[in-house]
């Protein structure tokens, strides 16, 4: 009878003891992270920064830096505005997204575990790439270095060894660097193939499900923009944002409250 129960109910063990309160957890650090996500979720902050050039604020330089030597003037000059060009902000954002995509996992796992699972390994690996592949903590070594440096030739080693960083990926430059593009691809596509199982799904209502599906659909659009009409690479994002801001907080409003339950 046992036997028979477990082969009746095979997701008892999901709500039991110490696991549901793991779980509960998850979804109240998710949540957390979706709400910071609405304040913080612009992945580049460069362009707001550029925008308030014209008023004297943050002593944004005249153009976005491409060489390593423009890049460590800058850094040395307001290490705030260099690293923000170098999208540091980004790295909060995709932890705090990290953290999302694993509370959704666990909340929308018993509606479709395998497109879940594939969603949540594409999501998180993309964060990964992107960790890697950002250049700002290593560009504000490798100027500080520069900037103590008491030779010419060493530094003209330090600027090589910029230089190759912004191969990888550089915010002046475009394109930029395979890594921000996979990551990117892979984020938005995990999001995207989430959103779906949420349509299918009793846990989000579905207007979450559908704002995803834009939110991260006009997100994926960037592509074929980069590919056929770079002059208008804004416009997915523009049309993105209000959508991707009103899915993480009705996001965040419903696995707080799952992490609220008894």
């Amino acid at each position: 009878m046992t036997q028979n129960t477990l082969v009746q109910n095979p997701d008892t063990s999901w709500d039991n003891g110490s696991t549901r309160l793991c779980w509960k957890s998850l979804y109240q650090l998710g949540g957390v992270a979706a709400l910071l996500a609405v304040f913080v979720f612009r992945r580049n902050l460069g362009p707001e920064l550029m925008a308030f050039r014209g008023f004297g604020l943050f002593a944004v330089p005249e153009a976005m830096p491409v060489s390593a030597s423009e890049w460590f003037a800058l850094l040395q000059s307001n290490k705030l505005v260099g690293l923000a060009l170098l999208n540091v902000c980004d790295l909060v954002e995709y932890a705090l997204v990290g953290l999302l995509f694993l509370a959704l996992c666990a909340a929308l796992w018993r509606a479709n575990r395998s497109i879940m699972l594939v969603a949540t390994i594409c999501g998180l690996a993309g964060i990964i790439v992107y960790f890697a592949s950002n250049q700002a903590f290593a560009m504000l070594s490798l100027s500080a270095h520069y900037a103590a440096a008491t030779s010419d030739a060493q530094r003209a080693t330090f600027l090589a060894a910029g230089e190759a960083l912004l191969a990888v990926n550089n915010p002046g430059a475009l394109p930029q660097g395979t890594g921000i593009y996979a990551s990117l691809f892979l984020v938005l596509f995990a999001g995207l193939m989430m959103s779906v199982v949420m349509l299918r799904s009793h846990v989000f209502s579905k207007i979450t499900a559908v704002t995803g599906i834009l939110a991260n659909g006009f997100g994926l659009g960037y592509f074929i923009v980069l590919a056929f009409a770079p002059t208008i690479l804004v416009l997915p994002f523009v049309l993105s944002a209000p959508f991707r801001v009103t899915w993480y907080f009705l996001i965040a409003r419903k696995i707080i409250q799952l992490g609220s339950e008894k």
